[in-house]
């Protein structure tokens, strides 16, 4: 059983590491993701969870782990994918349980997951945290490019 987590201040965006393979990308992908963002305007708040006790962690699994932070509407996972593509993209994946639905629709719509460049991490959980934007645009952003990574709105 994970244990369960919540951020360090109420805007920082969760990332939990689950790939622990390659410790020279791992330190590149923190140092992207603790980068400023918006043009260099805003300071980076991201609070890292970097245990091996997260290896190998699903989706599923992180999404019970963090169900208590009643504020938080994504997480984003370093894993294997993250370690092996060049970009390194993280999986962002909605905290959003099909219980909490009142449809099979509206869980669709607002669930899943999608990959984020490092940089995209911020923009996606600063856009969800003041409800913006919700996570089916998050979604269809990801959707217009190529390779289906999140870039930026």
């Amino acid at each position: 059983m994970l244990p369960a987590v919540t951020r360090h201040g109420e805007f920082a965006a969760l990332v939990i590491r689950t790939d622990f393979s390659e410790e020279t990308v791992w330190q590149a992908v923190r140092e992207e993701l603790l980068s400023v963002w918006g043009d260099g305007d805003y300071e980076p708040h991201v609070h890292i969870v970097d245990d091996p006790v997260w290896t190998g962690a699903t989706p599923d699994g992180v999404i019970t782990a963090v169900s208590a932070d009643e504020d938080l509407s994504v997480v984003f996972l370093a894993d294997r994918t993250t370690m092996r593509d060049h970009e390194h993209p993280l999986l962002a994946v909605a905290v959003l349980t099909r219980d909490a639905c009142e449809s099979d629709e509206e869980f669709e719509a607002y669930g899943g997951s999608v990959r984020t460049i490092p940089a995209g991490i911020h923009d996606i959980h600063a856009n969800l945290a003041i409800a913006n934007l919700d996570f089916a645009d998050v979604a269809e952003a990801a959707r217009t490019d190529p390779a289906e990574i999140f870039r930026s709105f």
